[in-house]
């Protein structure tokens, strides 16, 4: 009996050391296991005047201009679809000069695509499917960053910063963190008395089905975070990217694919909207939904989903990331110095157009007085605004005609409203681009729609308050927001007053900030999300958003045999 147990205790230690090389159901029938190497944030290049980084910058810019207009195809299981239903895409600073000419997939094609599945990728050994994306960060931050830097500034009107914190940082973090974020996954086992070994197997959601992934314009980096992510966990995945950023989604495909993305695991699918429900959210192997933009839309289609419950395979898992209403709020003991120019940054890098950018401040009185308003109304007044792909301008268009004539709405609605007073910009225009003035306006009234309504462009409200009712104003603030709660900051200096604003402001922001503003969050280290009706808070950047991508199997074996039916409490 002594030998047996001996014999038992070192096969148990064996199999635990081994556990992570015998328990991933995806890594398929690999029989090995490599540890995936140390990942990190994607060092930012500055792009100073006379740098190497510029000039390279500036030449990719010129080489994507002169091979204007651009063909993007649809792509399905490997094959390329071009000249269907196409489009074309124009620079948005310079709206008669055409970018690129997109095919859009039409029902049919969006059905074979639903039905193309390379199901094999699941079984895929981990390290396989993981060197894919580990591979295309670094093709991305190689061979390909200037051109897809320059793609993101044509195409979406970023600055060579805003592109380069996006599409040459943010994007390459997703691809180092989570495939390693899924190797923790995996590594992360149960406990395995004597004489059992209980371990997780990590699944795709469904062995036949596909994730649905809708990405955004604003950012180049969730175009190509919303399809990987699941794909890294081991599901298919039909890629809808935004027709605003489809250039720059579409070189993100490419470098998948010379990364060695098998044909059939992502599928890119440029398409209308309507197409999408009628034959993507219908199909009975939709077994997720990875959605990132407005909060409409996305309610919608978690409507339709939820009407259609009983023709699916399984219960389809549903993230999402909609809006924000952000604030930036200045307690009396602020630093207001830095804190208007972290406003300024917030509120019109990019021309608002990020969802978490500041859009709501609320300023004390004293403060205000003090030097702040003149300081905000200057930054603000100084900010250059044009092309996106010239160094010297601090932001640039915003996206479309669309979101030109919304904006310039709440802009003309600010002139006309006796409690509102426009004290920085104002001015806007669509003879060359669709061009808009960051603009700052002041309202006396607390329900006012510019502190409710997400804007999505530059265009920051101010509420000035008395001192003495910070607190109130700061419940304000919280039920304000038009039910958002992706993003907020808090600018003080007393250590109490931070406790009790962020314990006052508990649930109005996933993402909160204390003396910095609420934007730039980075991979790994501030987690992405919001909850209320900015979405469902799962965190992109983290661990989290993958375990929604993962259906685990519990696997129970015993060593030893049963030999009697009855227990000790059955017993005479």
């Amino acid at each position: 009996w002594i030998l047996f147990e001996s014999i038992l205790s070192l096969i148990y230690s064996q199999m635990i050391r081994n556990t992570h090389r015998f328990v991933m159901r995806n890594a398929g029938a690999g029989k090995r296991w490599a540890s995936i190497p140390t990942p990190y944030n994607e060092p930012l290049l500055q792009f100073a005047p006379g740098s190497a980084e510029r000039e390279k910058l500036m030449d990719a810019c010129r080489q994507l201009r002169a091979e204007a207009p651009h063909k993007v195809p649809v792509v399905v299981n490997g094959e390329r679809y071009y000249d269907t239903n196409e489009r074309p895409r124009e620079i948005p600073f310079e709206k008669d000069t055409t970018l690129c000419h997109f095919s859009r997939a039409g029902p049919e094609l969006m059905s074979k695509a639903a039905n193309t599945l390379n199901t094999d990728w699941g079984r895929m050994a981990f390290e396989d499917r993981a060197a894919v994306f580990l591979k295309a960060a670094d093709l991305l931050t190689n061979k390909y960053r200037y051109k897809l830097l320059a793609a993101t500034m044509l195409g979406q009107g970023k600055t060579a910063w805003q592109a380069e914190i996006d599409a040459g940082c943010e994007l390459p973090d997703f691809w180092r963190y989570n495939v390693k974020y899924a190797e923790q996954i995996m590594q992360d086992q149960p406990h395995s008395p004597k004489g059992t070994w209980n371990y997780l197997q990590q699944r795709p959601l469904a062995a036949d089905g596909f994730v649905l992934a809708i990405s955004p314009f604003n950012f180049t980096a969730i175009g190509g975070n919303l399809p990987t992510s699941p794909a890294i966990m081991g599901n298919c995945v039909l890629w809808k990217p935004s027709s605003t950023a489809i250039l720059s989604n579409w070189i993100v495909y490419e470098i998948l694919e010379e990364a060695g993305l098998p044909p059939g695991v992502i599928n890119f699918v440029p398409c209308n909207g309507s197409d999408v429900e009628a034959a993507i959210v219908n199909n009975r192997k939709l077994s997720g939904l990875h959605f990132t933009g407005g909060t409409n839309t996305f309610n919608q289609l978690w409507r339709t989903i939820a009407a259609n419950l009983g023709n699916y395979i399984g219960y389809p898992r549903i993230v999402g990331e909609t809006g924000g209403k952000n604030f930036h709020f200045l307690c009396p003991t602020a630093d207001w110095v830095s804190a208007v120019n972290h406003t300024v940054r917030g509120a019109f890098e990019y021309s608002g157009q990020k969802c978490s950018a500041t859009s709501r401040a609320f300023i004390p009185q004293s403060m205000w007085d003090a030097g702040f308003k003149q300081a905000l109304v200057d930054k603000t007044n100084g900010l250059v605004y044009g092309p996106g792909d010239e160094f010297s301008s601090f932001t640039s268009s915003v996206i479309d005609e669309k979101a030109f004539n919304s904006i310039t709405g709440y802009i003309e609605h600010a002139k006309t409203d006796p409690s509102c007073t426009i004290i920085a910009g104002g001015n806007y225009s669509s003879a060359v681009g669709w061009m808009i003035q960051p603009t700052v306006i002041v309202t006396t009234d607390l329900n006012n729609k510019l502190l409710h309504e997400e804007i999505f462009g530059p265009v920051l409200t101010v509420y000035v308050y008395p001192d003495a009712e910070w607190k109130e104003t700061i419940k304000a603030a919280d039920q304000g927001g038009g039910g958002y709660a992706l993003t907020g900051a808090i600018f003080a200096r007393d250590r109490q007053i931070i406790r009790t604003a962020m314990d006052l402001l508990e649930d109005n922001a996933g993402n909160f900030y204390i003396n910095d503003k609420c934007t730039g969050s980075i991979v790994a280290q501030q987690p992405f999300g919001g909850a209320r009706q900015s979405g469902t808070n799962d965190k992109a950047g983290y661990y989290t958003n993958l375990l929604r991508w993962t259906s685990m199997r519990s696997v129970k074996e015993s060593f030893n045999p049963l030999d009697d039916i009855h227990y000790p409490s059955t017993r005479d």
